[in-house]
């Protein structure tokens, strides 16, 4: 892939280009590997629990499992579902969030070729998925995530940026304005949301809170804290925005809004309510991934036919 094809941040546009045969079978390879992984951050990260020890176990009988019953996707086959040791079920989601992540990482490695970009955005989406399937059983997103993503993002970027040509201060003021653009779209949103709730009376159960009065504007929570929308959407944004530069973080706003309209329609059929909460992430995440794929503002021309 020529050098001018890999500015994908800066360049705005990009031909697609099959990838050397070997790529997307070590893609595949890797990603799940690291979905098996992935696995292990999404269940124990929100416990504050380590993600190094202990090692992996059943968490029936807490045996701990064999290498060769946790190879991705194939040991659940072949164990038909159940734990060796004590015959209990093993979740269908450990082995999907592998294909996922493997599949994944082969579309990714047909996109951008054998590039810098490539491990990039493979790293990229291991962090979108930890944080969406964290959300979805949590609603949190851990910092470790959104802003320890950030901080990669504005150092690997750039750097890839100049890699291949060009020049590294422009690049990483592409990924700041990316970030900037990124959350402070939503925490606009967010904010206009929370002051419009207040003026209109509304009643919320989570916020601010029975026996909490509302927080003033000397009050961080004035700032920082909203109705329906957690902080850490805002900050997983930014972290999407120094990947995807402004405009691709506008596109994963725009899509993850129609997916999370869609989501919360499903949600409140299944639930048999309306307005309960629900991660925003998922949808946050399959729009930002969306973006790597799709040209620029993809959804806005759909309404110009």
């Amino acid at each position: 892939m020529e050098s001018e094809e890999s500015l994908f941040v800066l360049g705005g546009s990009m031909t697609i280009e099959i990838a050397p045969g070997v790529v997307m079978p070590v893609a595949l390879a890797f990603g799940l590997l690291i979905g098996s992984f992935l696995n292990v951050v999404i269940h124990r990260l929100p416990l504050g629990v380590s993600i190094a020890f202990p090692p992996s176990h059943c968490p029936a009988c807490e045996t701990k499992i064999k290498p060769w019953d946790n190879i991705p996707v194939l040991s659940y086959l072949w164990l038909r579902g159940l734990c060796r040791s004590c015959g209990s079920s093993i979740s269908l989601r450990y082995p999907a969030v592998e294909l996922v992540t493997g599949l994944l990482f082969v579309a990714i490695a047909w996109r951008f070729g054998p590039t810098w970009w490539t491990a990039i955005h493979c790293i990229f989406v291991a962090a979108l998925i930890a944080a969406a399937m964290i959300d979805y059983d949590h609603q949190i997103i851990p910092d470790s995530i959104s802003l320890g993503g950030l901080v990669m993002a504005l150092l690997l970027v750039p750097a890839a940026n100049a890699w291949y040509g060009a020049p590294y201060l422009e690049a990483l003021l592409h990924g700041a304005v990316g970030a900037t653009v990124g959350a402070g779209v939503l925490w606009l949103v967010a904010f206009m949301h929370a002051r419009i709730s207040v003026a209109l009376g509304r009643q919320f159960d989570h916020w601010p809170g029975e026996g909490e009065s509302l927080p003033h504007p000397t009050e961080a929570d004035y700032w920082l804290w909203f109705p329906g929308l957690g902080l850490g959407d805002v900050k997983l944004l930014g972290m999407i925005g120094a990947v995807v530069g402004a405009v691709g973080v506008l596109d994963t706003i725009l899509a993850s809004s129609v997916i999370g309209l869609a989501f919360g329609a499903v949600q409140a059929l299944a639930r048999g309510a309306l307005g309960e909460p629900f991660g925003f992430a998922p949808a946050i995440a399959l729009g930002a991934i969306a973006s790597l794929f799709l040209p620029e503002l993809w959804l806005l021309s759909l309404y110009e036919f």
